[in-house]
């Protein structure tokens, strides 16, 4: 068989362990619906954070960006590793303290004002059309490669095969499928990085490709012969105050993600939220 039937086979294989997943997961309460019964594994919501992030927005545009402006686009990746500290430090634990089921009952509540209530509602709900345009952009790319369909096709493809699990698990459901998910994704993240350290070094363990393949330099010089900047040519177009304060917006930007926030809400208890932020 071909590459492209293996594709297929481990991609359909893939999309119906998630339904499956989904369907045994389902809720029938309120509870199970938006938190999960707050029962998820501090492990398992760590893997489910993760997957939660590792999603087309990072798994390709971050990606992209690194590859276009070389180390200049570290800041993104600095940004999501720094957001996940704010995230752990000030807002998980206390969040799940409180015990409400959304952030902006948790605001409302905190500072005794329905304003704030509405304030947090309107910042979600931008913060969340923003973050999903961009994902479903992704899955249309990805399902119009994928399955030869226009890239629209792909975007409602993509939105059944979502809402099908979402709505019938809930964050039970929801969340068990990006465990899942998690495991796909970090192979899916290996598998390339393997073929290119062999390629490049005959070293297949990136590590090692790294400490004994001089595998850095031979990435700088693809990036060159592609048009790019090396990967290791610091702060090209970019000053360093710049890298800075992008990073830190990045940080505080990801930490307010309301689809990484709610995740802090279905584990059972506080050192749970903690427990889950560092493994995610």
């Amino acid at each position: 068989m071909n590459t492209e039937t293996w594709t297929f086979i481990f991609v359909t294989i893939s999309l119906m362990l998630y339904l499956y997943i989904g369907w045994r997961s389902r809720v029938e309460d309120s509870k199970g619906f938006f938190v999960a019964d707050r029962g998820i594994p501090a492990i398992a919501n760590g893997a489910a954070t993760a997957a939660d992030f590792m999603s087309a927005v990072s798994f390709i545009s971050i990606a992209g960006a690194v590859s276009i402006l070389g180390y200049d686009g570290s800041y993104y990746v600095m940004a999501a590793t720094g957001g996940y500290v704010l995230l752990g430090l000030l807002l998980a634990p206390y969040l799940r303290k409180f015990g409400k089921y959304t952030l902006p009952d948790f605001i409302g509540d905190r500072y005794y004002s329905n304003i704030a209530r509405i304030v947090a509602v309107i910042a979600a709900l931008i913060i969340s059309l923003t973050f999903v345009i961009g994902q479903m952009r992704g899955v249309g790319i990805v399902f119009s490669r994928f399955l030869q369909v226009p890239i629209e096709v792909g975007v409602v493809i993509g939105m059944v095969i979502v809402a099908f699990f979402a709505i019938l698990g809930g964050m039970k459901g929801i969340t068990w499928t990006q465990v899942a998910q998690y495991f796909i994704l970090i192979v899916a993240y290996l598998i390339p990085a393997i073929a290119i350290c062999n390629a490049l070094t005959n070293i297949p363990i990136p590590e090692l490709a790294f400490t004994f393949g001089d595998i850095v330099e031979k990435l700088n010089q693809v990036q060159v012969d592609l048009g790019f900047p090396e990967y290791t040519a610091a702060f090209t177009q970019k000053t360093m105050l710049d890298v800075l304060f992008i990073t830190i917006s990045g940080m505080v930007g990801l930490a307010s993600l309301p689809h990484v926030i709610v995740r802090f809400y279905t584990v059972p208890n506080v050192n749970a939220a903690r427990y889950s932020v560092g493994w995610a």
